[in-house]
């Protein structure tokens, strides 16, 4: 069992923020599994939502796990993920590598990274179009919409660019 999977990743990632003055709001919703859907509910922009890829990269001596961020209306390029950290190729991740690493089932990811396995990157785009970023937050049934600059200063991604061009 990893450290993460004890926690409840919800109310974790609410004290965090709160600990660290964000300005954010909970937006409950059923659980719907398109971006399209939950923007849609949250009454946000497709471009405001993070999607969160558990990623892994092979290739060259490098295995290692990322969570990448990216924003809901652009598609990711794994190849460029790869290339930037000097891999051959990259993946997502099964189900159980997922659950292991942050203890969330997939669409519930949060855009934290709460495991010391799972280094954190987000594309740029995300944070250039919106003030806010929207993003389930480790439930299907609830959203967080966040300052897009509490959340760089909160989660300090790795900027990479990594959207399909």
């Amino acid at each position: 069992m990893s450290e993460i999977a004890s926690r409840n990743v919800h109310q974790h990632l609410l004290t965090l923020l709160e600990h660290q003055n964000a300005r954010f709001h909970v937006v409950e919703h059923d659980a719907v599994g398109k971006c399209e859907e939950v923007s849609e509910i949250r009454g946000t922009a497709l471009g405001q939502g993070a999607k969160a890829l558990v990623c892994k990269i092979k290739g060259n001596g490098i295995q290692k796990h990322v969570l990448a961020i990216l924003a809901a209306d652009l598609q990711a390029d794994l190849s460029r993920l790869a290339q930037h950290f000097g891999g051959l190729k990259a993946s997502l991740a099964s189900p159980a590598e997922v659950d292991e690493l942050t203890a969330c089932v997939f669409g519930a990811i949060p855009p934290f990274s709460f495991h010391p396995a799972l280094q954190l990157v987000a594309d740029p785009i995300l944070f250039q179009r919106f003030d806010d970023i929207a993003f389930n937050a480790g439930l299907l049934e609830k959203s967080v919409i966040l300052n897009t600059q509490d959340y760089l200063r909160i989660a300090q991604p790795e900027l990479v660019d990594f959207r399909r061009l």
